[in-house]
């Protein structure tokens, strides 16, 4: 994990790639709570011995389910410590490059591309999150976010 003391000193990091994200491991109940959450109940992703059968093998986790994965690279990846609040605002572009086997590790490569002051003495970042999975040349999702945090 990467520690900032306040929200000006990531203004020396735009362009930077900033820091890596702990490993997390998608199991196939994650995957199948993700299923009820959202009512995608596809057999590529909760239909075990179907999947097996299926092009990938085995398996595979929604794109959405890796993308709702986020909020915990970011959480694992960079704190502020004079920041008493932040907000996911949006994303300017998702997508999702490869599949994503159940029992595979991600974690995201996170660089900074751009920062502004926004009210209340704010900063908006825009992050380009490349997420990799374990044992792979290709990354399985990229996006750009855009995460507000308030000291």
């Amino acid at each position: 994990m990467r520690t900032f003391h306040t929200l000006a000193e990531l203004d020396a990091c735009v362009g930077q790639a900033v820091a890596t994200s702990d490993w997390i491991e998608i199991t196939q109940e994650q995957v199948n709570r993700f299923a009820d959450a959202t009512g995608d109940h596809q057999w590529i992703h909760v239909d075990v011995e179907r999947a097996k059968a299926g092009p990938f093998g085995a398996p595979i986790a929604h794109g959405f389910f890796t993308l709702s994965l986020l909020p915990r690279f970011l959480e694992s990846a960079i704190a502020v410590e004079q920041t008493r609040m932040g907000v996911n605002y949006g994303l300017n572009r998702v997508r999702f490059t490869a599949p994503v086997p159940v029992g595979s590790r991600l974690r995201a490569q996170l660089t900074l591309q751009a920062i502004e002051p926004i009210e209340h003495g704010g900063r908006q970042m825009t992050w380009a999150v490349v997420v990799e999975r374990e044992g792979s040349d290709k990354p399985v999702c990229l996006i750009e976010s855009l995460v507000r945090q308030y000291p």
